[in-house]
C-alpha cells in the first residue's frame, strides 16, 4: 500500500515539475510551487532525484495524465444514470456498408493514417453496433497512434458487445499495460486465456504483466508483452517466412521479427528464449555480431514499425532484398 502511496506522489511530483518546465507556470509562482514539491517528497519519503527509488516507483510509459484522461473518459462514458440499452438490429444493407468501411479503415491502419482509420471504423460502428471487431480495430487504430486511453475504451465496448470475443482482451490488456497498469493488463489477459487456453500471445502477456506487478519482496521489471495479432489483414506473407520449426534461415529470420515485435518495439525476450530454435539463432547471431547489426540496421526498425502499425510481416523477398539480412539469413541455413 505504501509503495502504490509512493508511486502516485512521484508522478503528481513529475507533473508539477513538467508545468514548471513547460512554462504552464507563471514564473511567480515557481519558487512557492518548488518549495512545495520538496515538502511533498519529504513528507511521503519519495526523492525524485533517486534512480533506484524512482525505477521502483515509475509508472512509465503512463503518465499522471493519460490516467486521468481514462478516468474522465470512462465517467463520461458511463454517465451519472445511464442504463444498458440493447442496440437494434442492422439491416443487411447496412452490415454490408459496415463491412465495407472495416475493409476501408484496414487499408488506412496498413498505410499508417490512423486517424483516417478511426474514421472508417466509426462509420462502421454507426451502422452496425453488433459487431465487436469494428471497436477491436479502432482500439487497434487509437493504440497505434499512442491514445491507449481511448483504446481501452473501445475494447471494453467490443468485450461488452461479445464477452467470448479474445481478441477484445488482447487489446485491452496491451493498452493497460502500456499506461503501466499491470494488475488491470493481467485480469484482461487472464479472461483471455480462459476463453482460449491455447493462445500463445495472452499467455506471453498474461505472464509478463504478472511479473511487473510491483511487490515488496520483487522490485524487477520483467519484460513487456508480445502484442497480440489484430484483426488487420497480414497478407503476402509467404509460407517459408512463416517461420515454421526447420524451416531455416529465412523462416527463423521472419520468425525473429514477430518475436520482436513487443509494446514499445523492445524485443520480447521470454518469447525467443522459450523457443529452442530462436535461441540458437539468437546464440549464433551473438557469436558473429550478428545480432548488433540486426539491432543497428535500419530496415529492421522500419520493419518492426510497420508491423506494430497493423502492417505485414516481411516476406522473404523482402529480407533477401537487405544484403545484411540475406547475409544473416545465410548463415542460420549453413548453421555457421
Amino acid at each position: 500500500m505504501a509503495d502504490k502511496k509512493q508511486q502516485l506522489v512521484l508522478s503528481i511530483i513529475d507533473f508539477l515539475n513538467q508545468s514548471i518546465d513547460d512554462g504552464t507556470v507563471k514564473q511567480d509562482d515557481r519558487e512557492g510551487l518548488e518549495v512545495a514539491i520538496q515538502c511533498i517528497g519529504e513528507a511521503f519519503g519519495v526523492d525524485p532525484s533517486d534512480d533506484k527509488q524512482r525505477e521502483r516507483l515509475s509508472i512509465k510509459p503512463a503518465k499522471l495524465q493519460t490516467i486521468f484522461d481514462v478516468f474522465l473518459k470512462t465517467r463520461s462514458k458511463v454517465g451519472p444514470s445511464s442504463a444498458p440499452t440493447t442496440p437494434s438490429a442492422p439491416s443487411t444493407e447496412d452490415k454490408a456498408k459496415a463491412e465495407k468501411l472495416k475493409q476501408t479503415g484496414n487499408t488506412r491502419m496498413t498505410a499508417k493514417k490512423y486517424d483516417e482509420a478511426i474514421d472508417a471504423y466509426t462509420k462502421a460502428i454507426a451502422l452496425d453496433s453488433t459487431n465487436p471487431v469494428y471497436y477491436s480495430n479502432r482500439a487497434a487504430a487509437y493504440a497505434s497512434k499512442g491514445d491507449h486511453a481511448s483504446a481501452i475504451l473501445d475494447s471494453e465496448k467490443a468485450i461488452e458487445v461479445d464477452p467470448t470475443f479474445v481478441k477484445a482482451y488482447s487489446r485491452l490488456g496491451n493498452a493497460h499495460y502500456t499506461l503501466g497498469d499491470y494488475k488491470a493488463a493481467a485480469s484482461a489477459f487472464k479472461k483471455g486465456v480462459e476463453l482460449d487456453p491455447t493462445n500463445a500471445n495472452l499467455k506471453s502477456g498474461l505472464q509478463n504483466a504478472t511479473d511487473r506487478i510491483p511487490s515488496e519482496d520483487d522490485d524487477d521489471d520483467g519484460p513487456p508483452p508480445l502484442v497480440p495479432e489484430g484483426d488487420i489483414p497480414m497478407s503476402n506473407v509467404s509460407s517459408n517466412a512463416r517461420g515454421d520449426a526447420g524451416a531455416g534461415g529465412l523462416g527463423g529470420m521472419a520468425d525473429i521479427f514477430r518475436n520482436m515485435g513487443g509494446a514499445g518495439g523492445m524485443p520480447d525476450l521470454a518469447g525467443l528464449m522459450n523457443n529452442p530454435m530462436m535461441m540458437q539463432m539468437a546464440q549464433q547471431m551473438m557469436a558473429n555480431g550478428g545480432m548488433e547489426r540486426l539491432m543497428s540496421n535500419p530496415n529492421v526498425a522500419n520493419m518492426m514499425n510497420r508491423m506494430q502499425s497493423g502492417g505485414t510481416t516481411p516476406s522473404m523477398e523482402e529480407i533477401m532484398a537487405d544484403p545484411e539480412l540475406r547475409n544473416i539469413a545465410s548463415q542460420f541455413g549453413t548453421g555457421r
